[in-house]
């Protein structure tokens, strides 16, 4: 990753950091990706698979209701793992997340599995 690229903390509603934005790839706390963001701030995991939508907060939220229906999209080229800062900056005050919508990195993280891991990935051969 060139120097130069921002890590931007993704936040839960709680206000910790739960992941990284290094425009567009997305990763845990530990270096590793999980997912990217496209155009439309839709967010997808590593597989491919819709995630959510990356709020202006930055945080990754989704209605709590929806379906496996939305066509999967071919991921980008895996970037390097990155070496996350010790510390991140504290959240500003989130809006509370309506009944009907859920925040992805705190009620379903394994919707965003690292690259090795999670349950809709392609089978190995």
């Amino acid at each position: 990753m060139p120097e130069t690229q921002k890590m931007t903390p993704i936040f839960l509603s709680r206000g910790e950091t739960g992941a990284i934005l290094v425009s567009p790839h997305i990763f845990n706390l530990s270096g590793d990706w999980i997912g990217w963001v496209d155009d439309d701030q839709m967010v997808y995991s590593v597989h491919g698979h819709f995630a959510g939508q990356l709020t202006k907060d930055p945080r990754i939220l989704r209605k709590r209701e929806w379906s496996y229906g939305r066509e999967r999209k071919k991921p980008p080229t895996p970037p390097n793992k990155i070496k996350p800062p010790a510390h991140f900056p504290l959240a500003p005050t989130l809006p509370e997340v309506p009944m009907y919508m859920v925040d992805v990195l705190e009620e379903c993280p394994d919707t965003l599995p690292s690259i090795d891991f999670g349950d809709l990935r392609d089978d190995m051969e």
